[in-house]
């Protein structure tokens, strides 16, 4: 009798975990376009510049960027710098664009996700007015580290998220 108490209330103490799992999942906002590619060898060479595809097809709404950076605590800096190459549906070359994105605050305490001793950070991107991303169509997206060393130790992952914004006003 104990045995099956015990295991009833293991039972749904999995199923509440199950049921709160699916309603947080349901509350973030889902992409419009997401991707992670593995740097070879951990370590981020300027040769190494992972290319990002994905398709818009709502023209009425606005898309925030985000990079995505999976790293180690060991890596030695505190923000990365990226040249960014967009290329948008019609054009035949990219817009460049350096990036600057801040992965730790002024006191060391990194930003984003931690578990051990990995980070997850998901950072939004400010393009301006060079490139927009509401023209219907596929965009391709290039990403190249730009610091002072090659090849970035510490990297394990890099990527893109696209999410819709808010609706323009007509």
């Amino acid at each position: 009798m104990v045995v099956l108490n015990f295991v009833a209330m293991r039972l749904s103490r999995f199923i509440l975990f199950i049921v709160l799992t699916c309603c947080m999942a349901a509350c973030m906002p889902a992409p419009q376009y997401q991707d992670q590619k593995a740097i070879p060898g951990n370590a981020w060479n300027y040769n190494y510049k992972p290319k990002f595809t994905f398709t818009i097809s709502d023209s009425t709404a606005q898309y925030q960027p985000y990079f995505i950076i999976r790293h180690t605590q060991a890596y030695p800096y505190n923000n990365i710098w990226m040249w960014m190459y967009i290329k948008t549906p019609g054009d035949s070359t990219a817009t460049k664009a350096r990036i600057n994105i801040d992965l730790a605050e002024a006191n060391g305490r990194w930003l984003g996700r931690g578990m051990g001793e990995i980070y997850e950070q998901r950072m939004p991107i400010s393009l301006g007015d060079s490139v927009n991303l509401s023209r219907p169509g596929t965009y391709e997206v290039t990403l190249e580290q730009n610091m002072r060393i090659s090849p970035l130790p510490d990297v394990l992952h890099v990527g893109l998220r696209v999410e819709k914004a808010t609706l323009r006003k007509k």
